[in-house]
């Protein structure tokens, strides 16, 4: 079984290969600040599901060649975003806006949702899931909080913060599962491949 990753997400690739799979990477090209929605939940979804998608699209054309025969292909879309004080955080515009974020962040919660969409493309079969979690963030000081924009990482990610990165210190505590803030739900994973009657071991690489 072949699984494709419509992201360009590090993050959600090495989850992907931690876990025993070596998927196929194919940026889905989709336009995210064309798309709105009143939720960080039904966004993320929307997004999620508008990726998988435009990748499907690629694979059942031809377009990407020979290397992957939709029968035997799943594809993956993914995204994540921050719901916090009633707004909707993706990835900040530079780093004022960084800065403005964690200011009112810090010590305080937010909810990190990343929203799935898993397409088989052996019969057209789509499941869709959001997975949630509960961000408690440290009261940082005005030094780390400089150093940390400086750094440049809150820049490319939902919520300006990465917790498996130079951010994990600042986050004092999260409720549910750690991957859905990395990007991609592993539990969510396995959930959805029962859905289209698969395994999560259908997917681990072969020795």
């Amino acid at each position: 079984m072949n699984l494709v990753l419509a992201s360009a997400s590090p993050a959600r690739l090495t989850l992907l290969t931690s876990a025993g799979m070596d998927p196929y990477v194919v940026v889905s090209g989709v336009d995210e600040d064309a798309v709105e929605a009143t939720s960080a939940e039904t966004l993320c979804a929307t997004l999620a599901r508008l990726k998988a998608n435009a990748v499907a699209t690629r694979i059942r054309s031809g377009e990407l060649g020979d290397g992957l025969p939709a029968g035997n292909t799943i594809v993956l879309g993914c995204d994540s975003l921050l719901a916090f004080d009633g707004e909707i955080l993706g990835k900040p515009d530079g780093p004022e806006e960084a800065r403005k974020r964690w200011q009112a962040m810090r010590g305080r919660s937010g909810v990190l949702h990343t929203g799935h969409c898993l397409i088989d493309l052996g019969n057209d079969h789509a499941v869709e899931e959001v997975a949630s979690t509960v961000v408690h963030f440290a009261d940082i000081t005005d030094e780390e909080l400089d150093a940390y924009v400086a750094s440049g990482e809150p820049l490319g990610v939902a919520g300006a913060f990465k917790m498996d990165g130079l951010g994990g210190p600042f986050v004092e505590r999260i409720d549910g599962d750690p991957s859905t803030i990395i990007g991609l739900s592993l539990p969510v994973l396995r959930h959805l491949l029962a859905r289209l009657d698969l395994t999560v071991m259908s997917l681990w690489r072969r020795s």
